[in-house]
């Protein structure tokens, strides 16, 4: 067994997706799913993490996971726009989509709910369903544009999500990331590979990406200099965050998976992780802050 899986939780929002999340994706069959899943309960990874607006994704999963061994499972919310019972009511649903009577984390998916008028009411029933069972841990996904530390200071969540990457590293250079962990809070890592833009040249990024090119030209010059490979190099970079409980990796087939799993098993070159460095502006939508 690979050490590194056990760090590691698989992101599933492609399976069943209904319409893409990003240009070029498209949502894994079940028969892929199934494939992909086992091929990570063989690896010793035990967690997924799935969402009510991912498309199929809980009800994929929720064919799927009855055949495997145990995973830990983590959903997420949906909006507060259509009311706090309307929130229940779904997250209700999630767990009978997945077949499951209880999971292991319910996290608000967006941030901005939380910030709302109505976040403490929302974190007040999420409080509820974990009291009553339905939910070991609670706690939210936020980017650092939310003020993650701030918003887990206020609400004392389990566990928090957040995007860390070797470009975005905004979260540790502000010291959040340490305060996070030191407050108790279970950290897992997302968008480790910038929601998959690591791996596209710069022609091909979309519009609203197009302030990355630089940062990630000198992104990939920095890891060639270094004889390295960018998959191994990104993945490593969030595997040794002490302060991350998981690092969560999105995939959309078991030769991606597998490919994850060569590269999370793989030596690690000694670098100056700073030095990848760039600036990084909040995203320009809800969407893809959340994603």
């Amino acid at each position: 067994m690979n050490s590194a899986a056990l760090k590691l939780g698989l992101g599933c929002a492609l399976f069943g997706a209904r319409s893409a999340p990003a240009a070029g994706q498209l949502g894994v069959a079940a028969a892929e799913a199934f494939a992909t899943v086992a091929l990570a309960a063989e690896a010793g990874v035990d967690l997924v993490d799935t969402a009510a607006q991912w498309g199929d994704s809980e009800s994929v999963l929720g064919q799927v996971l009855p055949s495997q061994p145990p995973f830990s499972i983590i959903t997420k919310t949906a909006p507060i726009t259509g009311g706090i019972e309307a929130v229940e009511r779904r997250a209700r649903a999630s767990l009978d989509r997945l077949g499951q009577t209880s999971a292991r984390a319910l996290l608000v998916h967006d941030a901005a709910d939380l910030l709302s008028p109505d976040g403490p009411a929302l974190w007040a029933r999420l409080r509820r369903l974990k009291e009553a069972g339905l939910f070991e841990a609670i706690g939210f996904s936020a980017c650092a544009c939310d003020d993650p530390l701030g918003l887990a200071r206020r609400f004392q969540p389990d566990i928090v999500q957040v995007p860390l990457n070797l470009l975005d590293q905004r979260l540790i250079a502000s010291g959040a990331l340490n305060d996070l962990a030191a407050m108790g809070v279970e950290v897992h890592l997302r968008s480790i590979f910038l929601q998959g833009l690591m791996f596209r040249p710069g022609h091909d990024l979309p519009v609203e990406a197009r302030g990355l090119a630089p940062g990630l030209s000198r992104l990939r010059r920095l890891v060639a200099e270094a004889g390295a490979d960018p998959l191994r190099i990104a993945l490593g970079f969030a595997l040794s965050r002490p302060e991350a409980a998981r690092v969560i990796v999105g995939v959309s087939s078991p030769s991606e998976l597998r490919a994850i799993l060569a590269a999370a098993a793989g030596a690690l070159p000694a670098l100056a992780w700073e030095a990848f460095s760039a600036d990084v502006p909040c995203p320009q939508t809800r969407q893809s802050c959340a994603a």
